[in-house]
């Protein structure tokens, strides 16, 4: 295999397993909460929980054990106004989390593989096209503050 070619047949352990995605998801929340604009949508919500509903599933996708309980993205994301900037903003947080942790190059492009299968559904262009789960709640739409700055 030429140098520059990515492999794709990396097992979960070999991919880093649980600690290398649990890294992943402590840094990755961590500028999530951090950020005045994306953490909105998270100030409710325990760190610890997202990070391992997240880490969850992300195994289950990635061929580790099948432990995630959680909705899918798409009905849990529903009731949330993501536009293309914030999609980007994540993007852009979780890249920079992959470089903390030293996560390696065939990981990275699995998971993100795993998020742009469901960019489309939940990425919306207006209110309209959000969603409640359920009869009491809230449809969450954080306009980007003035003057915001990207957490570091």
């Amino acid at each position: 295999m030429a140098d520059n070619l990515i492999p794709i047949n990396k097992t979960f352990e070999e991919l880093g397993g649980r600690p290398m995605l649990e890294k992943v998801a402590k840094i990755f929340y961590d500028k999530v909460y951090e950020d005045t604009w994306i953490g909105e949508y998270f100030k409710d919500v325990d760190q610890k929980i997202i990070e391992e509903q997240q880490v969850d599933f992300m195994s289950m996708a990635l061929g580790g054990p099948k432990v995630y309980l959680g909705k899918l993205p798409v009905p849990a994301h529903k009731h949330m106004m993501i536009s293309d900037e914030l999609f980007v903003l994540r993007e852009n947080l979780l890249d920079q989390a992959f470089i903390e942790a030293k996560a390696c190059q065939e990981l990275i492009t699995r998971w993100r593989k795993i998020d742009q299968a469901f960019k489309a559904k939940i990425v919306k262009k207006s209110l309209t096209e959000c969603e409640k789960r359920f009869k009491t709640d809230e449809i969450m739409d954080f306009p980007k503050p003035f003057n915001y700055k990207k957490s570091a």
